[in-house]
């Protein structure tokens, strides 16, 4: 068996199948909760990666996620969500899936070994890209390929991995160590390894997206509300933010096309949307400044 941190047995696992189910349960929590407290040692790396990630997408590239299996899932579900969560353009987000779509149902292995398919999929990595490439064990040929072809094309590259001197970092402008505990059920890199991932996934793509100026006091105020829970949300973040009453929110909604920072600066004294859209990008779109903008115009002293 390799030695491998995401391969080694954990030491608590022995005559697991024989225990009471609420003691198993019990030890598979506390490995949930050491893989999550492994996160808090990589940050500094998380806030250097999420400043190429809001690099590429500030200046028109595209953030392409490469994972295979477990590790792939992870990257693939912070991928969707960042178009409704912070208004990033869907054909700035690409997602190379080992075995690509139809690996979803089955999450068949053979797929990570194909180094060739990998570099025909990283193709569509252009210079001005960020390419985040995540494998638990560091070393999944795939996501090696991928890394390495992405930076032969000048793209940056964010590399995560759950083992110390990782294969993948190598190919990596910046290296996020997840370094998780051996799994309670050896090798299962879904468990511990993925949790990591995910927590970090988040925490990397929040940042990026503090960055980009979508983040106002703890609002996602660059969501896209496509659905009534999300429009109810968005006027409830023009409320609080500017300070209104939710139908006077609702309104200037209508009057922004949805946009929850156009409508805030219409409250904010913005003559129109198209002045308001000018302040955004005045601003590098980042509310707060914006805001200041309009108060001190006209002459407002309200909390931006």
């Amino acid at each position: 068996m390799s030695r491998t941190a995401t391969e080694a047995r954990h030491e608590e696992a022995v005559g697991l199948d024989a225990r009471p189910p609420r003691e198993i349960l019990a030890l598979l929590a506390s490995g949930q909760q050491a893989a999550a407290a492994a996160v808090e040692a990589a940050i500094p790396d998380l806030e250097a990666g999420a400043e190429l990630v809001a690099q590429a997408i500030r200046s028109g590239g595209k953030l392409v996620y490469a994972g295979a299996g477990s590790s792939g899932l992870m990257a693939m579900a912070d991928a969707l969500e960042l178009p409704g969560t912070y208004g990033i353009a869907k054909e700035q987000i690409v997602i190379l899936l080992a075995g690509g779509v139809s690996s979803l149902t089955e999450l068949a292995g053979a797929p990570e070994d194909d180094v060739e398919q990998a570099r025909k999929d990283a193709a569509i990595v252009e210079p001005g890209d960020c390419v985040i490439c995540v494998s638990a064990s560091g070393s999944t040929p795939s996501a090696l390929a991928i890394a390495e072809e992405a930076r032969r094309r000048g793209a940056k590259v964010v590399a995560l991995a759950n083992n110390p001197g990782a294969r993948l970092f190598a190919h990596a402008d910046v290296s996020i160590l997840l370094q998780t505990p051996p799994e309670v059920i050896a090798g299962s890199t879904r468990m511990g390894a993925g949790t990591a991932q995910k927590i970090a996934f988040n925490m990397l793509s929040t940042l990026a997206g503090v960055k980009l100026g979508h983040v106002h006091d703890g609002h996602m105020v660059n969501l896209h509300p496509d659905n009534e829970k999300l429009r109810a949300r968005a006027a409830r973040m023009v409320s609080e933010i500017a300070g209104i009453e939710d139908a006077a929110a609702t309104r200037l909604l209508e009057t922004a096309a949805g946009s929850v920072k156009v409508a805030v600066l219409l409250a904010s004294g913005a003559p129109d949307a198209d002045a308001a859209r000018a302040a955004l990008a005045r601003s590098g779109d980042a509310l707060r400044p914006a805001i200041a903008e309009f108060n001190e115009q006209h002459g407002f002293h309200k909390r931006a």
